[in-house]
């Protein structure tokens, strides 16, 4: 489980295709303490070590992960969004982030707002019930709120720090982004699908 508060930016050295898969070695200043079989959110993508030492940490992305996300598309020196799971002492200051990602979003515009920057985001219009205005969402694993919503699209503000500490700030548009609906929210829909189905029998 992860806050989408993102801790550092890692630079992707190397991308092996596997069976199937993909593993990928990522530079990133919290290398050295890192430990295998430990998790880690890579553009909101839940990863498991797999090999580390003082510099570099090596994941391996399944087939699944490479269907649903933009993980397949990173290359040599792409930058990546990390966080490592979080613990019990810590402060909830973003949302609940699972590391599961429900769907990638293609950015359409990327607009200057006074020091804010503004990312109008489109997305599988299916998911038009899981958006609501002012609700959070995970883009890239960060945590964001959605500012306006005009379905099949939504923008959200991007403050500077946030611009400048995240992998934001080298996107354009076209580029792809991971987006992970608020697990809260996917509850309620869940949850009023199944009373649906029910009333329907």
């Amino acid at each position: 489980m992860f806050t989408g508060i993102i801790e550092e930016t890692g630079t992707i050295q190397t991308v092996t295709d596997l069976d199937g898969g993909k593993e990928v070695t990522i530079a990133a200043p919290f290398s050295s303490e890192l430990q295998v079989d430990q998790s880690i959110s890579i553009n909101g993508a839940c990863h498991t070590v797999t090999e580390c030492d003082d510099k570099t940490f090596t994941v391996q992305s399944v087939e699944e992960t490479l269907r649903k996300t933009n993980i397949g598309g990173l290359a040599k020196d792409d930058l990546v969004n990390l966080e490592r799971s979080m613990t019990m002492d810590r402060l909830l200051d973003g949302h609940i982030v699972q590391g599961h990602v429900d769907t990638v979003g293609t950015i359409k515009a990327i607009e200057k707002e006074g020091t804010d920057h503004l990312l109008t985001i489109a997305y599988p219009e299916e998911h038009r019930n899981l958006i609501v205005g002012r609700g959070s969402i995970a883009v890239d694993g960060i945590s964001l709120t959605v500012a306006r919503e005009a379905v099949p699209e939504f923008t959200v503000a991007i403050i500077p720090y946030t611009w400048e500490h995240t992998n934001l700030k080298d996107k354009q548009e076209g580029d792809t982004v991971n987006l992970e609906f608020d697990v809260l929210g996917k509850y309620v829909a869940r949850n009023l699908e199944v009373r649906s189905e029910i009333r329907d029998t």
